[in-house]
């Protein structure tokens, strides 16, 4: 057993070196990739913490319960079920309801009313998209600079070399370049692949909030049906 844990221990500690070996040959360059590599990581969790706590995975089951109970005339029941509630998709329809509800205000009132909550949720479903994005253009922009830096220095150590270059030595020159690049990209194609998926959910959400605020702006406030029935006697 204990050779089996030292193999695993060594194999372990030879790929730390090695990373740590390509951070220093890579210069400067490759500790920038590597402190945004760490924010980009901090990134994604953050944003996938905050869409749990938007409810951006919950289904919205609750909502459409909620929705399907106004829409039967049934407002009371159809905000108590949405009481408490704090994802998105539950604050804009009972800011939509109680919108509706108030005869304070008229129809294009609390449709601008529903739309001001709307835009105010999806900036907060938005946060931290665009620092996403900065850390995906910046990283492989990052590993072309230390690329081009290490094949300048590479080629002055040929000329002043001159007759006695060795070819060995730039191509050593060469491929430690070559490693601020792929550092780049390793961190740009993650950061992309999780900032598309990040907006595909919240162009989702923003669809499935459209859809309930809709559904409660076309069917009439049912005290509002009670008053036009009694007029009308």
């Amino acid at each position: 057993m204990e050779p089996i844990v030292e193999q695993i221990t060594g194999a372990t500690g030879d790929r730390l070196g090695q990373a740590l070996d390509f951070v220093v040959l890579g210069g400067p360059a490759i500790w920038a990739i590597a402190a945004l590599s760490v924010i980009t990581l901090a990134l994604i969790l953050w944003k996938i913490w905050r869409l749990a706590l938007l409810g951006a995975w919950s289904g919205g089951r609750r909502v459409q319960r909620a929705v399907r109970l106004w829409t039967d005339g049934r407002p009371d029941e159809a905000l108590a079920l949405l009481e408490r509630r704090r994802t998105c998709r539950a604050v804009l329809t009972r800011a939509a309801m109680h919108a509706r509800r108030d005869h304070s205000l008229s129809t294009s009132a609390a449709e601008a009313e529903t739309e001001r909550v709307a835009r105010h949720l999806i900036t907060k479903a938005r946060a931290g998209l665009r620092p996403l994005e900065l850390m995906a253009t910046i990283a492989p922009l990052l590993g072309l600079l230390g690329t081009v830096l290490g094949m300048i220095a590479a080629f002055q150590a040929l000329q002043e070399a001159g007759s006695r270059a060795d070819p060995a030595t730039l191509a050593g020159g060469i491929w430690e370049a070559l490693l601020t690049t792929a550092a780049g990209m390793a961190v740009a194609i993650p950061a992309s692949m999780a900032l598309t998926w990040f907006e595909s959910i919240v162009d989702r959400l923003r669809h499935e909030m459209e859809d309930a605020a809709t559904r409660i702006f076309l069917r009439p406030v049912p005290e509002q049906q009670v008053d036009r029935r009694m007029a009308a006697e």
